[in-house]
């Protein structure tokens, strides 16, 4: 009896042992996953619906509800301008619609700057930023950059012209504006005969820059150069002559020889003034 006892009690412990062993595994199983839970919620950035174009948008498009959707947008990486209410997107009461003032590609958040209000003009006021004017500028296929050009793109502006200097007239072509803003272009793209040469482009400039602009346009030619995307830099002063460009010595100004004075006197003889030369005392 003893010996069965005995036996009974040592598979009691073991089993009370084993119990113990797999409720601590399960327990720290347990205890891992809560952890690895709570360090994906706390991974688990918040979001706010935010409405997106689902189409390529061009300038000019009409806004319609089936061009818009809503996506869940991280709330601390949301720009200004962000529309979350369809109602203020589309509001009620009124058939006017929003246009596209600038390209928008799918999934880009729709934001104020990039479309009008319900009914607004889309002409150029609505492009031009407080203190600036609309000037135009004459181009051709050379002066143009060949047709390239679109709303929105910088471009340098130079001048070619003759100027007055010491060894005569000669022509001279300056950078006289930096990166200026492209705010429209006389073109229309065309898919099955591409784009065709525009003949004026207007750009967005201060008073003072219309003023070189307009004068430089009266007095030579204007000739355009495309800033590339996110170019920055800032260009130091740039003037070509015929001289610099061909790396010619410059002329010394031709000096004119002196004109021997000439003093005389005049007397009469009869009928006749005679010139008599006399030396030159003064």
């Amino acid at each position: 009896m003893r010996v069965i006892f005995g036996m009974v009690l040592l598979a009691g412990v073991a089993l009370a042992g084993g119990a113990v062993y797999m409720a601590k595994g399960y327990i720290g199983q347990y205890q891992a996953e809560l952890a690895r839970a709570q360090q994906m919620q706390s991974a688990i950035v918040p979001t706010q619906p935010v409405f997106v174009a689902t189409r390529h948008l061009r300038y000019g498009d009409t806004l319609n509800p089936e061009d818009v959707r809503a996506v869940n947008w991280p709330t601390n990486a949301i720009p200004d301008g962000i529309f979350t209410d369809i109602a203020v997107l589309f509001p009620e009461g009124t058939d006017e619609p929003r246009l596209i003032i600038r390209p928008m590609e799918p999934n880009e958040a729709l934001l104020a700057v990039k479309i009008t209000e319900p009914g607004e003009d889309i002409g150029l006021t609505t492009r031009l930023e407080k203190g600036m004017r609309a000037f135009a500028i004459r181009v051709d296929v050379a002066t143009g950059v060949s047709g390239f050009l679109r709303p929105g793109d910088k471009v340098d502006v130079y001048w070619t012209g003759g100027v007055q200097t010491s060894n005569g007239r000669e022509d001279v072509t300056k950078l006289i504006q930096s990166a200026v803003r492209l705010i429209a272009v006389d073109q229309t793209e065309d898919q099955m005969n591409g784009a065709r040469i525009a003949r004026t482009v207007t750009v967005a400039a201060s008073p003072e820059q219309v003023a070189a602009l307009a004068q430089a346009q009266s007095t030579g030619n204007l000739s355009l150069s495309l800033v590339g995307a996110g170019d920055d830099a800032e260009l130091d002063e740039i003037k070509v002559n015929q001289v610099s460009l061909l790396g010619l010595q410059q002329a010394a100004p031709v000096v004119a020889a002196p004109v021997a004075r000439v003093c005389s006197i005049r007397t009469r003889r009869g009928a006749e003034v005679v010139a008599i030369p006399i030396p030159c005392t003064n």
